[in-house]
């Protein structure tokens, strides 16, 4: 993080701190639920733990758990909501990094799933991981509500499917071809991007028996983050150390495709993202101090190094 002032310095140490604690929370649930068997499918749990454990910035489960939290939601359901999310997340990224996808080497600093493995265990431990997600929800431990449950259900399917991550995916797949402006890139963000993270704010929110009338201003907030997290990523792709990031950058120019970045220019993207940032710290005023983390998480986004 790049952040300066007394005040920012402040929001990074909360944040810091809170992304720490989910991270570890994250990881811990993950590996109670991903026990090895001793049979057979022992290789595939091992798969899905290497890509499910100490990873990622656990930015989704961090949405979902903070806004939870403005409505008195325990932490433990939270947490095991938020992992939901992250297995839909990290099932996302290893078939994304498939070589019929993307065709990627390293994730998180560490080769990918199809590298460490082979492609078949790549394929089938996403797959696992999106049912894990689905068998987390329809659980009543520790959500007894079978209203709540069917909800959660629905806002994440929806966001994952193809009128959310998997359309955003067959769009960016096309942007290699096709000429895209402003407008079919940002509703291919909004999709591709934009749709877990709003969906991780909307299911928080859903867990305090929030009514959907009542998330107006939470669903700006993810939209706006949503957004100025991907231009953060494009700009990242144009100017980021590869070495921080993990993973390997300046693949959208190779590929020709229509970015932010390319569309409004790197100084044009950065104002763009600033703003969609105070946008969205806008949008949580009337929780005062109680998002101060929410308003951490969203400078984070257009700040970090990876």
């Amino acid at each position: 993080m790049h952040v300066v002032g007394e005040g920012a310095a402040e929001g990074e140490a909360l944040l810091k701190a809170a992304l720490g604690a989910v991270q570890g929370e994250v990881d811990s649930c993950f590996d109670a639920l991903l026990p090895i068997p001793g049979d057979a499918r022992a290789r595939l749990f091992e798969a899905m733990r290497y890509a499910a454990i100490g990873g990622g910035k656990r930015v989704r489960p961090m949405l979902l758990v903070e806004t939870a939290a403005l409505f008195g939601v325990g932490r433990e359901a939270a947490i095991r909501v938020g992992c939901a999310v992250e297995a839909i997340h990290v099932y996302s990224l290893i078939h994304d990094d498939l070589p019929c996808m993307d065709d990627d080497d390293l994730r998180h600093g560490k080769p990918t799933l199809h590298r460490q493995y082979d492609d078949a265990l790549a394929v089938l431990a996403g797959d696992s991981l999106h049912a894990l997600a689905f068998e987390i929800l329809a659980d009543a431990n520790p959500i007894p509500d079978p209203f709540i449950r069917a909800e959660l259900v629905a806002t994440l399917a929806t966001a994952s499917g193809m009128n959310g991550m998997a359309g955003g995916q067959v769009m960016d797949m096309a942007a290699e071809s096709e000429s895209y402006d402003l407008h079919s890139i940002t509703r291919l963000q909004q999709l591709k991007t934009g749709a877990l993270l709003g969906a991780a704010v909307e299911m928080g929110a859903i867990l305090g028996r929030v009514p959907p009338e009542g998330r107006s201003h939470l669903r700006a907030y993810a939209r706006d983050i949503g957004l100025a997290f991907q231009i953060a990523d494009d700009l990242l792709d144009v100017e980021g150390d590869e070495t921080l990031a993990g993973k390997a950058l300046r693949k959208d120019e190779g590929q020709g495709k229509q970015t932010f970045v390319t569309l409004m220019g790197v100084d044009g993207a950065r104002d763009q993202a600033r703003a969609l940032v105070e946008q969205a710290v806008g949008h949580l005023a009337s929780h005062g101090d109680d998002a101060a983390t929410l308003a951490a998480l969203a400078r984070y986004i257009v700040e970090r190094d990876r």
